[in-house]
């Protein structure tokens, strides 16, 4: 699962920051999805250490009557722009120094790199199948390293467009396992109706400052 909305009305790429909790919308979104998988046979839940991940775990370990189990292999991407806004003409890009950033999109230069990202995702999903085998897991991560694991197991490239990354707002992209082998991915949006239009999957970003803007601060 792809943690709720955050507040972050300072319009930063906060990262692996700390200090950046859900909104209220961001906390609504949680609650639905603990009510969608109320009555699911679900008998573990875990989440990145960051408090958006958090607070999004925990009505789900809570309408279980299960700890929440931490997992720092479920962090966010490391990107060295965090901390700052990002934008052509407005951000971080205007600055020639970040440039050198910016020479590798097949890596990422700018960032953790993506097959580093599926090593320990792949870890965090296994280690999660193992606690619940025979039922179900929750994991609760981030949109750039669920987008990029799905990638890995759907035999694509993990370089990409960002733009075209299906995974919402607390939305579920769901590994199905037969003994150790994953055999199916799936994806549902169950709190699809509460998030804001332009960052819904695959929806084009709009221009301007601020939160509720169309850009993608973080995930």
């Amino acid at each position: 699962m792809r943690h709720g909305e955050v507040a972050n009305p300072d319009g930063v790429l906060y990262g692996r920051l700390a200090g950046y909790h859900l909104s209220e919308l961001g906390r609504q979104m949680a609650d639905r999805v603990a009510e969608h998988l109320a009555a699911r046979d679900v008998t573990y839940v875990c989440a990145s250490p960051l408090e958006r991940a958090q607070e999004t775990a925990t009505p789900i370990a809570k309408a279980h009557g299960l700890d929440l189990a931490t997992d720092e292999r479920l962090i966010e991407a490391e990107n060295v722009f965090q901390g700052k806004t990002f934008g052509v003409g407005d951000g971080a890009l205007r600055r020639p120094e970040n440039w050198k950033h910016l020479v590798n999109p097949l890596r990422p230069s700018w960032g953790e790199p993506y097959v580093d990202q599926v090593v320990r995702m792949m870890g965090a999903l296994n280690a999660a199948k193992d606690q619940a085998r025979g039922h179900e897991a929750v994991l609760v991560s981030h949109q750039l390293p669920i987008w990029i694991v799905r990638s890995y197991v759907e035999k694509r490239r993990l370089w990409h467009d960002p733009r075209k990354r299906q995974c919402t707002l607390a939305s579920l992209t769901s590994f199905t396992y037969r003994g150790d082998k994953i055999v199916s991915v799936g994806y549902t949006e169950p709190a699809r109706d509460l998030v804001p239009a332009h960052l819904l999957a695959g929806a084009k970003p709009n221009r301007g400052k601020g939160q509720g803007n169309g850009k993608a601060f973080g995930a």
